[in-house]
């Protein structure tokens, strides 16, 4: 079984063809191909942190600057860190990822 992404875990239902995706949007970790790969998962999935538009506490998330902080006490951020070990891409990295591509 592989990792999981964010959409999986917290069932947030804002994947492409998602319960709420017609409501709230499709998620960008769920379309954003810079980060597929990255920490093992699907598109931005297991980087949401680092992406802004996420969703989180049941609202889309504004800025990177402006969600981070509640990223960093997140249960999905703990396990890809738990997961991921000495192998997590740091939030730098991938601000420089989306930044560069």
């Amino acid at each position: 079984m592989g990792k999981k992404n964010c959409w999986e875990v917290k069932q947030c239902g804002r994947e492409p063809s998602g319960a709420k995706a017609d409501e709230l949007g499709v998620c960008p970790a769920a379309v954003e191909i810079r980060l597929h790969g990255i920490n093992n998962g699907k598109n931005g999935g297991r980087a949401c942190w680092a992406m802004s538009g996420t969703m989180c506490f049941g609202s889309v998330q504004g800025t990177f600057a402006k969600k981070i902080g509640n990223c960093l006490h997140c249960d999905f951020f703990e396990l890809v860190k738990k997961e991921e070990g000495n192998g997590l891409v740091s939030t730098k990295d991938l601000l420089e990822i989306l930044k560069k591509r």
